[in-house]
């Protein structure tokens, strides 16, 4: 790549030097400059092959150049770096045209291969939707693994890629997938979301393609299905490892023919959306129970993103804790700080309900604390009202009272029918007798709490509700 110019704009000459050294020791020649002026001046007169540059300069924003360079000069790669990490600055990066963005501070062996591989191709420029910097943020977190989210975020935008995000429960799954739609070529389409795990799996079908009038028993007139409600928009499927067999082959049709037919209807319905879908839980274990089809699962994988769980962030608890103390005072609640003892508690706790548990937890301490500013003891008093970890820990199911009843229930089950075999559906027999009483010995242990109680099993909340809905376990109202 010798012979290439790097043009290089920061405010701060340690920086400067740095990257001059480091790329020319690649093999670029390199030209550097404090101010935005000094590279548009550059850029018009056709000097350089990249530009490198912070966000923030003297004289001027370099989103507010970007635009500039990228009409004079379409193929020039413009690289970003940007010491405020947050998604709105890796989005409004792409949406200006810029090759790829960096956060503050970063690998001097990535930027120059970002370099490298931003001269082998013409970069074109990216379209803008509009999107101002101003608009609130939807993700927070300047943690490395949240900003390798907020890069890939940014260059979905651009695209209208199938999506399926990974994460635990609580780790703002619905949050990515509205940010992708947003912030993307959809926006102004409509967002339709849909739990699987909500819906009786019966209804599914009927919920998200719509039925004909007469097509079963009580479809009293036509319905639109989410399907058509999405239209020109993203169709959000959550807990899609929850979808019937039945309608994962209706949605395979879907992705394969871009159409699909309504329950009880015959002609086909040509679709226009983007469909993104969620999951906390393992596909491909699923795959191989047979539970979910492998060909749809590789159509709904085009690109996978995982959400790390907040236990593999905590350095974005400050941050996080500002947000959502600053959101309760918006919504009427009085304003509150954490000590700094405080904070460190919440760093050092596990998190099991990731992001959902803390902002919970921090709403009780801001409706319940006197004090202006929370401290590690009240931290400590919530945390461990009900200790999810360490009563998760002490569950043992290696004793003998579940192997007996397990062995007495086949006993019994088989010696019904002598030497013949008993009818199919075993699994659903032993569990219509092993999981009302777990789900009631889990709501005891979580005093009736069902987003704790959720959090314990390793289910979602909206599975247990289902659970609970189908097994005809009580709730006490009021605690869940």
């Amino acid at each position: 790549m010798s012979g290439k110019t790097v043009l290089i704009a920061d405010d701060d000459s340690a920086i400067r030097t740095v990257l001059s050294q480091a790329l020319s020791r690649a093999g670029y020649a390199v030209r550097s400059t404090a101010t935005a002026g000094a590279l548009w001046r550059w850029v018009s007169e056709g000097q350089g092959d990249a530009v490198v540059t912070d966000v923030v300069l003297p004289d001027e924003n370099a989103f507010d150049v970007i635009p500039r360079i990228k009409k004079l000069r379409p193929t020039l790669p413009v690289i970003v770096m940007s010491a405020k990490n947050t998604i709105m600055t890796a989005i409004t990066a792409a949406e200006r045209g810029a090759y790829d963005y960096l956060p503050k501070p970063f690998d001097l062996n990535a930027l120059v291969q970002t370099v490298g591989r931003a001269l082998e191709q013409s970069q074109k420029p990216a379209p803008s939707n509009g999107v101002s910097q101003s608009e609130s943020l939807p993700i927070v977190g300047r943690s490395p693994a949240m900003q390798e989210i907020y890069r890939i975020i940014a260059r979905l935008t651009q695209t209208d890629l199938t999506v399926m995000i990974v994460g635990e429960s609580g780790t703002g799954k619905e949050l990515v997938a509205r940010a992708l739609h947003d912030y993307g070529r959809r926006r102004k389409g409509p967002f339709v979301a849909v739990n699987m795990a909500a819906i009786p799996r019966e209804l599914i079908e009927s919920e998200l393609f719509g039925h004909e009038k007469g097509a079963f028993t009580g479809a009293t007139s036509r319905m639109a299905g989410r399907f058509e409600q999405a239209e020109g928009g993203t169709l959000f499927l959550d807990e899609i490892g929850d979808m019937p067999l039945e309608a994962q082959t209706r949605l395979l049709r879907v992705l394969q023919q871009g159409e699909y037919t309504t329950v009880g209807g015959n002609a086909p319905i040509k679709t226009n959306i983007r469909i993104i879908t969620a999951t906390h839980r393992d596909l491909r274990q699923l795959i191989n129970q047979g539970s979910f089809r492998e060909d749809l699962f590789y159509r709904l994988n085009v690109v996978p993103l995982r959400l790390p769980p907040l236990r593999e962030r905590t350095e974005d608890i400050p941050d996080l804790v500002r947000h959502f103390l600053a959101q309760a005072v918006k919504e009427g609640l009085p304003r509150k700080e954490l000590s700094r003892e405080a904070i460190e508690r919440m760093q050092a706790h596990r998190w099991p309900g990731n992001v959902r548990e803390l902002e919970n937890l921090l709403r009780r301490l801001v409706a319940i604390e006197i004090e202006d500013t929370i401290s590690s003891p009240a931290i400590e008093r919530e945390l461990a009202a009900v200790p999810i970890q360490q009563a998760a820990e002490s569950m043992d199911f290696s004793g003998s009272s579940l192997p007996e009843f397990m062995e007495n229930y086949l006993s019994r089950y088989f010696a019904k029918f002598g030497t013949g075999l008993p009818p199919a559906g075993l699994y659903e027999r032993i569990l219509a007798e092993v999981e009302p009483a777990l789900l009631r010995a889990v709501l005891a242990a979580t005093a009736g709490n069902q987003l704790r109680a959720a959090d314990l099993l390793g289910i979602n909340r909206n599975t247990l509700r289902v659970k609970l809905r189908d097994r005809q376990v009580k709730v006490v109202r009021g605690l869940g």
